[in-house]
């Protein structure tokens, strides 16, 4: 593990020292400058401490036997055997990484009464479903689902498993992922493998500020979730070659300490990631009244309603029709943004739209970077004109 030492022969302002480090990281406890567990490896005491105090000293690398790990696993994320289309889009991602190194394509099936569901993934490409029924896996408890993913990573041991960015799937895949003491990258929007099987994982980082390029070259498994609606699922064939593996777990692996109660069905709603068209009402709308004119653009068109954080904080926008980093991510047939100036927290919710139109009044905004259509001109002008096409085509 990488550390920074301190070489105290050279120490001669120790009071300024303390002041370098902006995690105040830097102490003076007996008479000597020590590093504590709060520092971030940041450098900045290297960087601007006197030359000669700080030194960076690189951990020991371990060596790992890539060989061993093969394949690509996808957990399936379902509700009473109703899979979660995030797994069908996981799938389409692992099959196009599989082929670059010639490795098969894994999936992990745990639940109840889920047997006849599991011939369906195969349909997709998937090379071996890994099915664990057992009626303790009936419903998500934390304990079992992860002990049933250690027992299959130990003996499957793929060099890649990605998870959907679920309710599930964010609590399932860290736990297990600390198991193996090995990393994760979460809400990864960019995935690609290296001949080696490395895993390139990108995501944005800093509130979007930058996109980090993250990989574990010394680390088996590799894990990466991925939010919904971010890959395409593959074409459904009309035949298949994979095959469904029936593995046993002991039941004493799968006691827990959460008992499960009762079980009550969320009520249904229309959701902004099903939405084929969507409507995104961004900082140029003025006033609250305003969300009128964006409501009837929406209802000329059939499409749902978005909005941007700003509108969202404003309360004039249920969140959870919120687009963005901290929202939802939406890949609709057509997206028309209304006065969205296109921060890249945004961006990275709604970039892999069909069709994108963007309508704002500063020619300079980030959004027409990536709009297929763009419209420059205030909304209010804009949009009226819009909704009067609309209705001459209807």
């Amino acid at each position: 593990m990488a550390s920074i030492i301190v070489h105290q022969e050279k120490v001669k302002n120790p009071e300024e020292l303390i002041k370098i480090c902006p995690f105040s990281a830097i102490e003076y406890n007996n008479g000597e400058i020590e590093i504590s567990a709060a520092c971030k490896m940041c450098k900045m005491c290297i960087k601007k401490g006197p030359a000669g105090v700080f030194e960076f000293v690189e951990g020991k690398k371990k060596s790992i036997d890539k060989s061993k790990w093969k394949g690509i696993a996808v957990y399936v994320d379902h509700v009473e055997g109703d899979i979660h289309p995030v797994t069908f889009e996981l799938i389409g991602k692992a099959k196009e990484m599989a082929k670059k190194i010639n490795q098969p394509v894994y999936c992990i099936f745990m639940g109840h009464n889920i047997r006849d569901k599991a011939e369906e993934l195969l349909y997709y490409g998937v090379d071996e479903v890994f099915v664990y029924e057992d009626e303790e896996l009936e419903n998500f408890r934390i304990e079992p689902y992860t002990k049933v993913f250690e027992e299959f990573i130990n003996n499957v041991k793929p060099t890649i498993v990605l998870v959907g960015g679920t309710t599930i799937g964010r609590s399932l895949a860290p736990r297990t992922a600390a198991r193996f003491r090995t990393g994760l990258t979460a809400d990864c929007t960019i995935l690609d493998v290296q001949e080696n099987t490395d895993l390139d994982q990108i995501r944005p980082a800093f509130g979007g500020n930058i996109m980090a390029h993250i990989y574990t070259p010394n680390n088996r498994p590799q894990f990466a979730t991925v939010r919904y609606k971010i890959f395409s699922a593959p074409e459904k064939m009309e035949d298949y070659n994979g095959k469904i593996t029936l593995c046993n777990i002991s039941k004493e692996d799968l006691k827990s300490n959460i008992k499960v109660l009762d079980v009550k069905q969320k009520e249904q709603e229309q959701s902004i990631e099903d939405a084929d068209v969507v409507i995104v009402a961004g900082r140029g709308i003025k006033k609250e009244e305003d969300m009128n004119m964006i409501q009837e653009l929406a209802e000329s068109l059939g499409a749902q309603i978005a909005g941007t954080r700003p509108l969202i904080e404003a309360g004039w926008v249920d969140p959870r029709r919120q687009i963005g980093l901290s929202g939802r991510t939406v890949k609709p047939k057509l997206i028309i943004t209304c006065g969205v100036s296109g921060a890249i927290q945004f961006v990275a919710g709604m970039n892999n739209s069909d069709v994108i139109i963007a309508i704002d009044k500063d020619e300079n905004a980030s959004i027409f970077n990536v709009a297929h259509y763009g419209i420059v001109g205030d909304i209010y002008e804009v949009i009226p004109k819009l909704m009067n096409k609309v209705k001459a085509v209807n």
